[in-house]
């Protein structure tokens, strides 16, 4: 019998390591690396394809794939819209990460005609916050990128990386992104890791997340929609699953319903989690997927630690794992299956 559901996987793609910014919160260590070139993410592009339809085939399963397009900024790549028309022509929806400076009118009509199904800009406050953490005149140069890119069709998410240094103006945010008229605001937790490690004294403490999260969770009519990806904040409306502790059916998506690839073509399990299983320019993306002894445990319970491994939501959450492993290297260790520190979920 055919499944009807539709299976969401995702492949993100960050294109170069360069950016025009240097954010205080950056995963990114924004070190030069060896690009892949056109070619061989048209190589990627299509094995990719070619995974999912031999899934399909195999399991009789549909998938809804993806590719989120991303850098350090995506538009320091000069053939960034011969990559976007590849992937599109292979049949991946594609939705692209910028801090949307160097978005123009011109470049928002090529993306919008090139089929791209949403952007996602870094706003991190109001004018002053924002300035704070990712530059003089940032937010007003992002702002305009954003009006181009709505003026010319396309959708648009706001998204913001809550911390100590801007928690207390997401309502703010609201504001702006209401004002703007675009579609989405999204939010997600600092990951110390990176340049963002410099931040660690800036994290939210849990008790101080539980009580942001029910502010926005109390906002469930407004618009523009609120999102996150947020495995912790998802469990917040939601039971523990009757398959708990069995399969991952939500929740973190690193190694679960996607994959990252550096420009080098460094595999890793999710962007802001620099643990590699492979590259791309020799192993088999197919191969890693089902052999990595990092995804393996990733998808099983009976390895992680701590809280997380005790949780009877862990099939739906599984915590962040970027967040985590990030937070266990402040403390010496290399453990990306610790607990997720800011969980306040049955705490």
């Amino acid at each position: 019998m055919s499944i009807n559901t539709e299976h969401d996987f995702f492949i993100q793609l960050h294109l170069t390591e360069k950016c025009n910014l240097r954010c205080r919160h950056c995963y990114q260590t924004g070190r030069k690396s060896d690009e892949m070139h056109f070619s061989e993410i048209k190589e990627l592009t299509t094995e990719v394809s070619d995974m999912l339809k031999a899934w399909q085939e195999t399991y009789d399963i549909k998938f809804s794939p993806s590719f989120n397009i991303t850098g350090g900024e995506p538009f320091m790549r000069g053939d960034l819209f011969e990559i976007i028309s590849e992937i599109s022509n292979q049949g991946f929806e594609i939705y692209l990460l910028s801090n949307g400076i160097l978005i123009n009118k011109q470049r928002a009509e090529k993306l919008s005609e090139l089929g791209v199904k949403g952007v996602q800009v870094s706003i991190e406050g109001p004018e002053k916050i924002h300035d704070s953490i990712r530059g003089r005149n940032s937010f007003a140069s992002s702002i305009k990128g954003v009006l181009y890119l709505l003026d010319s069709g396309i959708r648009v998410t706001l998204n913001v990386t809550l911390s100590k240094i801007n928690a207390g103006y997401f309502m703010e945010l609201v504001t702006l992104a209401s004002a703007l008229g675009v579609q989405k605001l999204g939010f997600s937790r600092l990951v110390p890791s990176g340049r963002g490690s410099g931040l660690l004294s800036k994290m939210l403490e849990k008790e101080k997340i539980k009580d942001i999260y029910e502010e926005i969770f109390s906002l469930n009519s407004y618009i523009p929609e609120i999102v996150t990806g947020d495995p912790v904040a998802s469990q917040m409306s939601s039971s523990p699953g009757k398959y708990a502790g069995e399969v991952p059916s939500g929740g973190c998506a690193a190694g679960v319903s996607g994959l990252t690839i550096l420009p080098d073509g460094t595999v890793t399990p999710c962007r802001r989690m620099p643990v590699p299983i492979g590259n791309v320019r020799r192993d088999s993306l197919r191969e890693l997927w089902a052999t990595s002894e990092v995804l393996e445990m990733l998808r099983d319970k009976k390895s992680y630690n701590g809280r997380c491994g005790k949780c009877e939501r862990w099939a739906n959450c599984r915590g962040c794992r970027a967040i985590a492993y990030a937070h266990s290297q402040s403390k010496g260790k290399n453990d990306f299956l610790a607990e997720d520190p800011q969980c306040f979920i049955g705490a």
